[in-house]
């Protein structure tokens, strides 16, 4: 037996949580459906700096944008850039006037989840499979062995999406790019060398192809990214249950390099986390089919180095959303509307921001990228995702 919701959305996600978010300030409700049991099961870390032109706008639509300046981390847009010997080329303090404010993601996660109603996300649902039915219906399975019906599905779930396949037959590919993640806790008092290194916001280390990047995060803890352009099988030959031999097979790549930005994975603390970066296709979009759409990295997965992930899902949220309240009694005019406009512009965004992989992790990365910042008017601006 099915249960039927006029709107789905797969994903809880910050895209499927801003979309059901200016649905309902529009007066429309949806339901969401995540794989994780509950809000509290991982915790959402990392550093996002939300833009003026995509992610800021989408908290105005959904209502939330006052109270999203409630939880910047001020000082969060100081930028660094240096090189392997630990020389700065690059450097801007957070002096307020910046466009792109950092936040916590998992601050800004609750702040969408508290604006909901109680009881629009279920919990514990995978997916495992969805199919059409008639009337630009769809059905979607899950692992308990339950089963809804929808008149729209809105697929918010990330990378590797169950989807994108009723829509495309894309797959993310792999860039080139591995990172390794640590952290560094209470790095004021525990490790005040990478404490001064990294500075108060985002920081970046780039040389012969591979580097770090950074931020502060707001608990004082360091967040690690050690970026390496390797093999996509590199991840598998490391044991990284064993941390002293993890450790070891990272820093074999960074040999003579300055010994405090090695501090940065020798002293690390906890597990160091693998993650292959991958990426869908440049122009990734699809042909029109009744009742279904995609959004966040469903629709456009890109590598990180624009800084655009997050900033792109919130707003393709809050576009689907006002799209569907602006043509409440046609829905498939309000996916015409929101994928006319989401094509292009997650084109050029997908575009940036492998062109940015190419110029970051070039030979000549540092020197690009601090020519890339001196030509910003201004000064240098933050990065994430």
């Amino acid at each position: 037996m099915s249960t039927h919701h006029p709107i789905a959305i797969i994903g809880a996600g910050l895209g499927g949580l801003t979309a059901a978010r200016v649905l309902h300030v529009n007066g429309i409700e949806a339901a969401l459906f995540e794989l994780e049991p509950s809000a509290e099961t991982r915790v959402q870390g990392g550093m996002l700096d939300i833009h003026e032109e995509n992610g800021q706008q989408a908290l105005r639509a959904a209502d939330l944008y006052d109270d999203f300046r409630k939880i910047i981390h001020e000082g969060g847009e100081a930028m660094r850039l240096v090189g392997p010997d630990g020389t700065v080329h690059v450097s801007e303090e957070d002096d307020g006037s910046g466009g792109r404010p950092e936040v916590d993601r998992g601050d800004l996660r609750k702040l969408l989840l508290n604006s909901l109603p109680d009881g629009a996300i279920r919990w514990g649902k995978k997916v495992t499979g969805a199919r059409p039915l008639d009337g630009g219906r769809h059905e979607v399975t899950f692992a308990d062995g339950s089963i809804i019906t929808t008149d729209l599905l809105i697929g918010a779930d990330g990378a590797w999406s169950h989807v994108r396949p009723l829509l495309s037959d894309a797959r993310p590919a792999y860039t080139g790019i591995s990172f390794v993640e640590a952290d560094l806790l209470d790095a004021d008092t525990r490790h005040p060398r990478s404490a001064a290194l990294i500075g108060n916001g985002f920081f970046i280390c780039l040389g012969d192809e591979r580097g770090f990047l950074a931020h502060r995060e707001t608990d004082g803890s360091l967040h690690v990214y050690t970026a390496l352009k390797v093999d996509e099988g590199w991840v598998d030959t490391v044991d990284f249950a064993d941390v002293a031999a993890a450790k070891e097979a990272v820093l074999a790549h960074f040999s003579g390099w300055d010994e405090g930005l090695r501090g940065l994975v020798s002293d690390a603390d906890g597990a160091l986390v693998p993650r292959r970066v991958h990426a869908l296709p440049v122009g990734h979009d699809w042909k029109r089919i009744p009742g279904v759409t995609l959004l966040g990295d469903a629709a456009h997965l890109m590598s990180p180095f624009a800084g655009e992930g997050a900033n792109l899902a919130m707003f393709d949220g809050a576009e689907l959303g006002q799209a569907i309240a602006a043509h409440a009694s046609d829905t498939e005019a309000a996916l015409t509307a929101y994928e006319e406009a989401l094509f292009p512009r997650s084109e050029a965004s997908a575009a940036d921001s492998a062109e940015s992989l190419q110029t970051m992790f070039a030979a000549d990365g540092l020197k690009r990228m601090t020519e890339f910042f001196a030509s910003i008017p201004g000064g240098p601006v933050g990065a994430g995702s």
